[in-house]
């Protein structure tokens, strides 16, 4: 789908249903099966260890996220449609109400009383349900909750981005697991923040710092903890 019908003002506003998911699918791919190689390398096992932490974090995560979010997409569909069915209700218990009601929102946003009854009332006439939907409780179809998109979106690139830590813990040389491991996930994340930032037509510094800066964070957390037990041990 184009995001606009306007080539010099392009609108990215119906990617939200699967970017979200997509990005945050990722993150949490190469964030925590490199805090899970990190934490466990740290602790000082054999090398077979550390890949089947590694693989079964990616497995379970993966499942996980596209569970996660198929449920709470779900839930916000719930809420959508029963939102939706109460309007479809109060259309035809007060109708009248119900018109007056869409006029006051349009005054609040900067209609005379005249003009925005006429509005109501010829949106009413149109398309009285489509026309609360949209301007009473602000839903659009390309906002529009999809459970099963942002579970295959979360699930996929999930898997794709937690591949790279682990590709990285098989590839580095002895002794150098631990920072090659880090360095490759620093430069996934980065790229990763640039990409979305990219695809939301945002801008690229800030997301590529956030993500770099949590995902840091995450992996020195679970280092300190492996070093700990390792220790303890």
């Amino acid at each position: 789908m184009e995001p606009s019908n306007h080539s010099d003002d392009p609108h990215l506003i119906d990617r939200v249903g699967w970017l979200r998911a997509a990005v945050m699918g990722a993150n949490d791919g190469i964030v925590s099966v490199a805090s899970i190689i990190v934490g466990v390398a740290a602790a000082d096992p054999s090398m077979r260890a550390i890949l089947i932490a590694g693989a079964a974090g990616l497995a379970a995560g993966a499942m996980s996220m596209a569970a996660g979010e198929y449920v709470s997409v779900s839930s916000q569909a719930d809420l959508e449609a029963a939102d939706i069915a109460r309007e479809k209700q109060a259309l035809v218990d007060d109708p009248a109400g119900e018109e007056a009601e869409l006029a006051a929102i349009y005054v609040a946003r900067g209609l005379s009383e005249n003009t925005a009854a006429l509005v109501a009332r010829e949106l009413t006439e149109k398309d009285a349900l489509g026309a609360h939907v949209r301007d009473e409780l602000g839903l659009t179809d390309e906002q529009a909750a999809q459970p099963l998109l942002a579970a295959v979106a979360s699930a996929l690139t999930f898997s794709l981005f937690a591949a790279v830590p682990l590709i990285a813990a098989l590839l580095a040389p002895a002794g150098l697991l631990i920072p090659v491991v880090v360095g490759v996930t620093l430069v996934a994340l980065t790229a990763l923040g640039a990409l979305g930032a990219v695809a939301g037509g945002a801008s690229i510094g800030p997301a590529a710092l956030r993500v770099v800066v949590w995902g840091g964070m995450a992996m020195a957390v679970t280092a300190g903890v492996g070093w700990l037990f390792g220790v303890s041990v």
